[in-house]
């Protein structure tokens, strides 16, 4: 019986690379795999998935708007094995019940990998249907630099202070955010601590 699967992780903790690989194994044993994105990740261009590692390939794009079971029904019905959904917290919760859909009626995996909450550690909406509905959820950890495991996604401005204000999605990497501990998370904020991300000098 096909489930869905929802694979959370703090940024950096490579959900990208594994959807990808995921995709390279199913294809390996020849099943079909119709990959996807929310259209609000435009980080690699709009039809592109690449992970930091340098692992890319071609991505179907989800508008909003879009009725995902519908687009299936049109496009891939009878030649799809498992669908792979990358970025899902994007996703609308209606989306989600979309793909919840596809599960049941058509015996079609759906393996969904993402962020499970935001900067100010509250769960984007497509995370929390994904909470409440998925069959499996795992974790996938990655660490502080502190070594205790990542929970928070923080955002850092220029200055490297952590950012507790603002629009829930504001697109960035290494460049605008950081995994941390939610202990040095909470001190950085306190203290106004200077975060030094790791894609910058």
């Amino acid at each position: 019986m096909a489930k869905l699967y929802f694979k959370y992780g703090a940024m950096g903790s490579s959900k990208t690379a594994q959807a990808l690989i995921t995709k390279y194994n199913y294809e390996e044993n020849d099943l079909s795999v119709w990959l996807i994105k929310p259209s609000a990740d435009t980080r690699d261009g709009q039809q592109i998935l690449r992970s930091r590692i340098g692992l890319e390939a071609m991505v179907e794009v989800i508008p909003p708007e879009m009725d995902i079971y519908d687009r299936f029904r049109e496009t891939k019905r009878g030649s799809c094995d498992v669908i792979i959904v990358d970025e899902c917290q994007f996703l609308t919760e209606d989306q989600i019940d979309q793909l919840r859909t596809i599960v049941n009626d058509e015996n079609i995996p759906v393996m969904c990998f993402g962020l499970r909450t935001d900067f100010q550690t509250r769960l984007f909406p497509g995370s929390r249907r994904l909470m409440e509905v998925a069959d499996s959820i795992l974790e996938i950890k990655t660490i502080c630099d502190c070594g205790a495991k990542a929970t928070v996604n923080a955002r850092i401005d220029g200055s490297g202070h952590i950012i507790t204000e603002g629009a829930q999605v504001v697109l960035g990497g290494n460049d605008s955010y950081i995994a941390m501990c939610h202990k040095c998370y909470i001190r950085g904020i306190r203290e106004r601590k200077v975060i030094k991300l790791h894609g910058r000098p």
